[in-house]
């Protein structure tokens, strides 16, 4: 790839407003048309997000736009371009990812595109690799690979529960742990599972499925079938927890706003030796009734400065569902309280 030197027009105007141009040329077209998306929909996402103009003819881009907007953008293309010569697949989340660690990352260090990476972390599966995208997504899977214990606080859409599930699958693939463990309370059903027609899996699905689905997408579907037929997966509703002692797992607690004050404290006390737990949850979106306290505000406000445990809390700047959810997400925060907001707490 080739990057032609940047033409500045002679106007007197700071570093940040001067303008600027530059042309990049990538080797492979077929590669090239990759990067820029379909109906150049990659191109259109850059210049949205970072202020610029980017027009593609062929496999060559020119940008134009402020200097550090320039910059970002050219990171931003190469960073990608070779990723996609190692023959990762690009989507636009990847894009909006890669966008994100750009703007965080300013112009404080140079940038090596070849490597594929400045400092955010990920996660190695066999199937892909899993990058975070936005500085809380570093955070948290940095904290994931570090402490026994992790709460991920946040709204929808910031990847707290795929992290963790792509945290779990990689310790089980790589045989630090013997087994998963997958757990979410019931409340829709008041935890009466015996309601609901089927097995014990059949019970729960319904509310396991974000994290089935998560599973499917980072495993081989006839890997997690066998898993999940030979007890290497679990699924262990939180209601029939108590008395036991997770040892060797990988356990995830999902939608754990919802669990009770003395539900919480019976989960984390299952730990075991050589397990790791990792507790997700939206303290904006509580459905217990009015007047109980959510386990997972009282843990996070409880456990606060213990070694050996991590939190990391995400905000709507964090989420890559879609560029609107983090919209909705910070209307719904200026509109004030939820009506199903009784997180109890008191700050």
């Amino acid at each position: 790839m080739r990057t032609s030197d940047p033409v500045i027009p002679p106007i007197a105007a700071s570093e940040e407003t001067a303008t600027t141009q530059i042309v990049l040329a990538f080797e492979d077209n077929k590669l090239a048309s990759v990067l820029f998306g379909q109906y150049g929909q990659h191109l259109a996402l850059i210049e949205r997000r970072l202020g610029v103009v980017a027009d593609s003819r062929g496999n060559h881009v020119t940008i134009d736009g402020s200097r550090g907007g320039c910059e970002q953008a050219k990171r931003v293309l190469e960073g990608l371009y070779e990723q996609i010569k190692r023959g990762h697949e690009l989507s636009s989340g990847d894009v909006e990812g890669a966008i994100r660690q750009a703007i965080a990352q300013g112009s404080l260090f140079d940038y090596d595109a070849a490597s594929g990476r400045a400092g955010f972390e990920e996660i190695n599966l066999r199937k892909r690799p899993v990058r975070a995208r936005t500085l809380a997504q570093d955070a948290y899977i940095r904290a994931l690979k570090r402490y026994s214990l992790v709460f991920g606080t946040g709204p929808a859409g910031t990847g707290k529960t795929w992290l963790a599930v792509a945290q779990a699958v990689q310790m089980f693939e790589r045989k630090e742990v013997d087994r998963i463990i997958l757990s979410r309370p019931a409340v829709e059903a008041g935890e009466r599972l015996g309601f609901l027609p089927g097995d014990m899996r059949e019970k729960v699905d319904p509310y396991l499925r974000p994290i089935y689905d998560a599973m499917y997408d980072l495993m081989d579907a006839r890997i997690v079938e066998r898993a999940l037929q030979g007890g290497e997966i679990e699924i262990a509703p939180l209601a029939f927890m108590r008395g036991r002692t997770l040892s060797n797992a990988a356990v995830i607690l999902d939608e754990a706003q919802n669990t009770t004050s003395m539900q919480m404290k019976m989960f984390l006390t299952r730990l075991g030796e050589n397990s790791r737990m990792i507790v997700t949850g939206d303290p904006s979106q509580v459905d217990l009734p009015n007047g109980q306290t959510s386990g997972l505000a009282e843990a996070v406000r409880l456990l606060d400065g213990i070694e050996g445990i991590g939190h990391v809390a995400f905000s709507a700047e964090d989420v890559i569902r879609h560029e609107l959810v983090g919209r909705i997400v910070e209307a719904y925060d200026r509109g004030g309280p939820k009506r199903g907001d009784k997180s109890g707490d008191k700050k």
